[in-house]
């Protein structure tokens, strides 16, 4: 049985729903056709008896998915939101779904897992990554807030790892994704074809067994001391400064990379991983991200984030607010005001 849309493909092989997202020049980048078809299909797998198992992989060489078609979101944003707030919507609604879903959810996350990828990948039962993962949040660098319940994993990260991750917004590899909670088991890329038919013919547990290995050691995590001890502070300027003092080259590094990003947007990302933090499911902090990515539509700087980045490709982006010292808790807080509608489940 296969059932195919352009962007994603679908079959059925011995009970194993296999979703291949098919986008691969854009990096498999998630569209409202995509999240549409998703959501779809999942739901039918979920209640279908002859289904047992799902595998998500995405096509080509590059990765799973390097997030949501930002450049689509760029251009709503720029008309009235509405595209964007939809898109936003019904993904995070997909996001939830994958979180509690009732039967093996394997997510191969391997090569670039960002952002939208994240959400689709993250939140499954049984998270694998390889040797090419490349995962990251990296919103603040195009004047956003991470989403699609990226806020819930960073925020459960141990110690600061979390706030890392999403104030810098580097990437990291499939150890560090263990490390951060963001995966689970690590198989080699070479292995992957055999580790999928696996699943198919003997089952996740079986498969698992035959082809995951131990992870190489977490360079985030052997740097949590600093980490911890820098990201303790109140304000994003804070630990900005406490990075710069610190000495070390790679907290010297963070603070660089963290200069170049959004200040507001870095202010608004400090305060929701620490909201999530205090949130009790995936889905609450889905409905406060909502929140969050409307609010984003109404600033300046998405708009001139994505243009910078995706669009004229000049990487020069104009900041308003400019400076981490300007940016006011007024504007903070006109962040987490109600959607219209809210996203509700």
């Amino acid at each position: 049985m296969a059932a195919e849309s352009d962007e994603v493909l679908t079959r059925i092989d011995n009970g194993v729903g296999v979703l291949t997202l098919n986008r691969p020049k854009a990096i498999n980048s998630l569209t409202q056709t995509m999240v549409d078809a998703m959501r779809a299909v999942l739901t039918d797998w979920e209640h279908d008896d002859a289904v047992r198992a799902v595998v998500l992989c995405g096509a080509g060489e590059r990765g799973l998915c390097a997030g949501g078609d930002v450049v689509a979101i760029y251009h709503s944003a720029k008309a009235d939101g509405s595209a964007a707030r939809r898109f936003w919507y019904d993904e995070y609604l997909l996001n939830a779904a994958i979180g509690r879903f009732a039967k093996p959810y394997v997510s191969v996350m391997d090569g670039i897992v960002m952002g939208g990828g994240v959400g689709v990948g993250a939140h499954a039962n049984t998270r694998v990554v390889t040797d090419t993962s490349k995962v990251a949040m990296p919103e603040v660098g195009i004047g956003f807030i991470p989403d699609v319940g990226g806020t819930y994993l960073l925020s459960r990260a141990p110690g600061s790892l979390g706030l890392h991750a999403a104030l810098t917004g580097a990437p990291f590899s499939g150890a560090d994704a263990i490390a951060l909670g963001f995966a689970d088991h690590y198989v080699p890329h070479a292995a992957l074809a055999d580790f999928t038919a696996a699943i198919v013919a003997d089952g996740v547990d079986a498969a698992l067994a035959a082809h995951a290995i131990e992870p190489p050691p977490s360079t985030l995590a052997a740097q949590q001391d600093w980490i911890n001890e820098c990201y303790a502070h109140d304000t994003v300027a804070e630990i900005v400064a406490a990075l710069g003092d610190h000495g070390g080259e790679d907290a010297a590094a963070a603070a660089k990379l963290i200069a170049t990003r959004s200040p507001v947007a870095l202010a608004v990302t400090l305060e929701s991983v620490r909201r999530a933090a205090k949130l009790d499911t995936l889905e609450a902090v889905l409905a406060q991200e909502y929140r969050v990515s409307c609010a984003s539509l109404r600033s300046h700087d998405l708009v001139e984030g994505i243009r910078a980045q995706l669009v004229d490709k000049d990487r020069n982006p104009t900041w308003s607010p400019a400076t981490l010292a300007e940016v006011s808790t007024a504007d903070i807080e006109a962040y987490f005001v109600p959607a219209e509608p809210d996203l509700t489940f």
